[in-house]
């Protein structure tokens, strides 16, 4: 009785770190298109001693979420830049600046890479 209590909790342990660890999880990114759209992102990750922070390059501003939040405030904070920054036109993904001048433009090679932009961004 006692080595099967033991075990219950150890396994209910497990099974809520496991959990938990999803859930801080970031999104899942398509690596070709996010790293050529992220040089264009003002959002930067800064560590500092009490954990990470998010910091704004275009006006320094610093956000500090808890830990278990901070990739997924990244997340939000990148689909809005995204929605209001980025345009899809045919094959190509064009990176508008704020003035709605085209910055540059990346060729989308896939239909998962389409299907990711709609669903990360929604464009």
């Amino acid at each position: 009785m006692k080595k099967g209590l033991m075990i219950g909790v150890v396994l209910a342990f497990f099974i809520l770190g496991f959990i938990s660890m999803q859930r801080a999880m970031p999104e899942h990114k398509e690596k070709r298109i996010y790293n050529a759209v992220k040089v264009y992102m003002p959002y930067k990750l800064e560590k500092y001693i009490g954990g990470l922070s998010i910091v704004d390059t275009r006006d320094g501003h610093k956000e500090k979420p808890d830990a278990a939040s901070v990739y997924h405030r990244l997340d939000e904070l990148e689909k809005s830049w995204g929605a209001k920054h980025l345009r899809v036109a045919g094959n190509e993904l064009y990176v508008v600046g704020d003035n709605n001048q085209s910055i540059t433009k990346i060729f989308i090679e896939t239909q998962k890479e389409r299907a990711w932009l709609k669903s990360f961004f929604g464009i």
